[in-house]
This record gives C-alpha cells, sequence and structure tokens, in this order.
C-alpha cells in the first residue's frame, strides 16, 4: 500500500508542475494574441485610412482611354 501511496504522489507531484508550465505557456499565448490583435487594428485603421484618401474616379465614370 505504501509503494501505490508513493506513486500517487509521484504523479500528482507531475501533474502539478506540468499544470504550471502550461498556465504560464497560456499566459503568454495569450499576451501575444493581444499584442498582435492591437497590431492588426492599426493596420487595418491605416489601410482605411489610406483607402479613403486614395479614393479612385466614381464607378459611373468611364476611365480616359475609352
Amino acid at each position: 500500500m505504501d509503494a501505490a501511496i508513493r506513486e500517487l504522489q509521484e504523479r500528482l507531484a507531475f501533474m502539478q508542475r506540468h499544470i504550471e508550465q502550461q498556465d504560464r505557456v497560456i499566459l503568454e499565448l495569450s499576451r501575444e494574441v493581444a499584442e498582435i490583435s492591437k497590431r492588426l487594428a492599426r493596420a487595418e485603421a491605416k489601410a482605411q485610412q489610406a483607402g479613403d484618401s486614395e479614393a479612385g474616379p466614381p464607378a459611373d465614370e468611364r476611365p480616359p482611354h475609352w
């Protein structure tokens, strides 16, 4: 019985370390996702501004070569 308890304690210790490592990785990944989301939002806003300022001729107007 003593060996079974020891094995369970070892497994528990392993699982606790593993969970702590996963928590650290998940926290790091969530920070990276948040940073990438901010960058994407800035890039989309910049592209939108550039698109607004470079608006072409109206759709019903023919190009000059026609």
